[in-house]
């Protein structure tokens, strides 16, 4: 197998989801230090697309809005953050043209605005870094993405993940699978793993 081939080979085996893919530009993203004033953002497929987004003191003044009461566990505090997900992803959905991403990727690939599971991942991962950057996160401490699934390409799915901490279980973070906008969701990495979907996704 000559090295460009080999290349092309591994590169596969990164990439859950059918997208025109840039798995280096998802590596870059998951690396970058977000801020509320300047962040990147994934779209095309794997972050095929990659755009620098803001959020203005309002935008964000909603998002510390949910977590004005403070959660008391662990399972509040996974409630707050599936919210917080579907609110910045509607928030960021409108500047970035991708309001319009539909739960699920294949036979949506048609529609403008949407987001494969690898750009899903990645962009949930980001915005729990940035609640985590106003310690809004107490009970979790963000994991890197963590991919299930069959060969190659084939059937495989990413997903954001937390740990958490008292109880030492990761969790799925997953907002694959519903329009934009929509609450992530969150539930045990290992249940995650074992294939589950929602049975009112659009997701096949």
């Amino acid at each position: 197998m000559n090295c460009p081939m080999r290349l092309w080979f591994y590169s596969l085996l990164l990439l859950p989801c059918f997208a025109m893919a840039d798995a280096p530009a998802m590596t870059r993203v998951l690396q970058e230090v977000p801020r509320i004033e300047k962040f990147l953002f994934c779209n095309g497929g794997t972050c095929a697309d990659v755009e620098t987004v803001s959020l203005h003191d309002g935008e964000w003044q909603e998002v510390l809005d949910l977590f004005a009461e403070r959660p008391q566990n662990a399972e509040q505090e996974r409630a707050l953050i599936a919210q917080a997900i579907g609110l910045m992803e509607s928030i960021v959905g409108s500047k970035t043209g991708t309001d319009t991403d539909k739960g699920g990727t294949f036979g949506n690939s048609a529609y403008p605005g949407q987001l494969d599971c690898n750009d899903e991942a990645t962009n949930s991962t980001t915005y729990m870094r940035l609640l985590a950057q106003f310690d809004l996160l107490k009970f979790h401490r963000i994991e890197d993405t963590t991919t299930r699934g069959g060969f190659l390409i084939f059937g495989r799915h990413s997903t954001a993940v937390i740990t958490d901490i008292g109880a030492g279980r990761k969790y799925a973070v997953d907002s694959w699978f519903y329009d934009n906008g929509k609450p992530a969701v969150v539930l045990p990495l290992d249940v995650w793993l074992g294939g589950w979907k929602p049975k009112d996704s659009g997701a096949h």
